[in-house]
């Protein structure tokens, strides 16, 4: 954590061709990090510091994540798994694990016309929101999270995701 940051990130490149984009654990440790103090900026959240787990995977594997977690048997870009809420009061620094699939990642990122590595870094501050406790299931919910990533990720020099389409939630 040389850059200060109370949060530790673990990237493990379980499957696909992350190592082909070396620079996709940086993205994504600087994307939570990022989310993290960006969520604390605004909200009273009580959640100093922790660690989240990062697998960087491919569809197949995130496909069996979905299922067996989910009850979807479908591939997505990146599932969240925060720890529980009673495990945190009891001061388990592990704030969770984040999955993300190389394959939908590359190939959202060519539909929507933007970069592989900006969209990566979206969905890592998508999913550490996550693990923060924010969500999209009801219109409210969506709006403000959205609102959460743009600003998060204006701070990192990224456009606005939702600007030119329709927000993808295909998460989940």
């Amino acid at each position: 954590m040389s850059d200060g940051s109370a949060i530790a990130v673990d990237v493990l490149v379980a499957a696909g061709p992350w190592p082909e984009h070396a620079e996709a654990a940086g993205l994504v440790t600087r994307a939570i990090r990022a989310a993290h103090k960006g969520a604390m900026e605004e909200y009273d959240l009580g959640i100093e510091q922790g660690e989240v787990a990062v697998m960087l995977t491919d569809d197949t594997g995130i496909r069996t994540l979905n299922l067996d977690w989910r009850s979807k048997d479908k591939a997505t870009n990146v599932l969240s798994f925060p720890t529980p809420q009673v495990a945190r009061e009891a001061g388990e620094p592990h704030l969770g694990d984040i999955a993300i699939a190389y394959e939908t990642v590359a190939r959202e990122a060519a539909a929507e016309e933007k970069s592989f590595d900006d969209h990566l870094t979206h969905l890592a501050v998508h999913g550490m929101l996550h693990l923060l406790g924010f969500d999209h299931e009801t219109p409210d919910e969506a709006e403000e999270m959205e609102a959460m990533e743009r600003r998060i990720l204006s701070g990192l020099g990224i456009a606005d995701p939702y600007a030119e389409t329709e927000p993808v939630h295909q998460t989940h």
